[in-house]
């Protein structure tokens, strides 16, 4: 992702930035990974199950501090899974990661066709991302949603520049 120098200086900021762009889609494509393996659990397990396994992962942090934040919220969140929301976490989650590891691995290719698909994805799922903030506010979710609006920035900023080398 190197791209010629237009003005004294201006490299090691263009580098800073390619290499951040690439940190971020190293990132997002771990995450869409880990949303695929997440996706195939919720979609092979059922909710009983997932129970089962937060209840089990939880038991030692809730027996030292039954006021463990993170334990509670998970433990919470397994109780009201049923069938309709396995199975709609299952499908948003795979969709999700199906799209950005494809994506992420042809932008990685520079694939020039992925670039606006990557920025169209991720404005949609900014645009999901928001909606779910005026139901319920969630700070891992603004910073998500932040992540994310900056990555189509560096997106576009790096779709413009192959375009013009291309």
């Amino acid at each position: 992702m190197n791209h010629p120098e237009s003005a004294p200086g201006q490299g090691k900021r263009r580098r800073l930035l390619d290499r951040t762009f690439y940190v971020g889609l190293i990132l997002k494509g771990i995450t869409g990974v880990s949303e695929l393996v997440a996706g195939t659990i919720f979609l092979f397990a059922g909710s009983s199950q997932i129970m089962v396994f937060v209840s089990a992962v939880t038991h030692h942090e809730l027996s030292e501090d039954p006021q463990d934040f993170i334990a509670r919220f998970l433990v919470s969140l397994a109780e009201r899974l049923d069938v309709s929301a396995t199975l709609f976490a299952a499908a948003y989650l795979l969709f999700h990661g199906i799209v950005k590891v494809v994506l992420v691995w042809a932008v990685l290719r520079n694939q020039l066709w992925a670039y606006p698909w990557l920025i169209g994805f991720l404005i949609a799922f900014i645009v999901y991302q928001i909606y779910e903030l005026f139901i319920s506010f969630s700070w891992g979710l603004i910073g998500l949603t932040v992540f994310d609006a900056f990555i189509v920035v560096l997106t576009w900023r790096e779709y413009q520049l192959h375009r013009r080398t291309a």
